[in-house]
């Protein structure tokens, strides 16, 4: 018995596997390239769903922050309103200037609920990208231990993990679920 024939032997032992021909070792390379691929896809798209969360974080925060400023100029005019009153003078202006206030709140707020939405839907993407990548990483690195195994066991792991990735990665893009 040669050694070629002790180490297929001892291969086949240790962990199952079968002797793997140059065929199998291109095509299990050629999957991982793929799986690459789709991991700097799924990448791209967590990184951009999380500038838009980051994006829609800001806007809303800046209209919660001037929806505040007219509510307290809405609080002032109308305190201007009462006092007036008190003295016997005429509140019309500074009611229709707390009731212009009152009308500026109301966009400002819708605008700010707006943007917690774009925010909530971007953070429920990048979480499907995040669980893509992990998923795509895992299956590059069990299909290269596959290829240095020559186990088809492992690159079948390795192909159904990136199935799972590749489902979170369109979800990320499409939110269908």
């Amino acid at each position: 018995m040669d050694a070629h024939e002790t180490h297929e032997i001892a291969e086949h032992v240790a962990g199952g596997a079968h002797p793997a021909p140059d065929r199998f070792r291109r095509n299990a390379a050629l999957a991982i390239g793929v799986m690459a691929m789709l991991l700097a896809i799924a990448s791209l798209g967590g990184e951009d769903a999380m500038k838009e969360t980051i994006n829609a974080n800001i806007l809303a925060a800046d209209a919660y922050a001037f929806y505040q400023a007219r509510n307290i100029r809405q609080d002032i005019y109308g305190s201007m309103a009462d006092v007036l009153v008190s003295l016997g003078k005429s509140p019309d202006s500074y009611r229709a200037k707390s009731a212009r206030e009152a009308a500026e709140k109301a966009k400002l707020l819708d605008e700010a609920r707006h943007h917690d939405a774009a925010r909530l839907i971007a953070q429920r993407r990048d979480a499907n990208f995040d669980f893509a990548r992990a998923l795509y990483q895992i299956a590059i690195v069990i299909g290269s231990v596959s290829i240095v195994a020559s186990s088809r066991w492992l690159i079948g792991l390795s192909g159904l993990l990136a199935i799972a990735a590749t489902i979170l990665a369109a979800n990320g893009f499409l939110l269908l679920v």
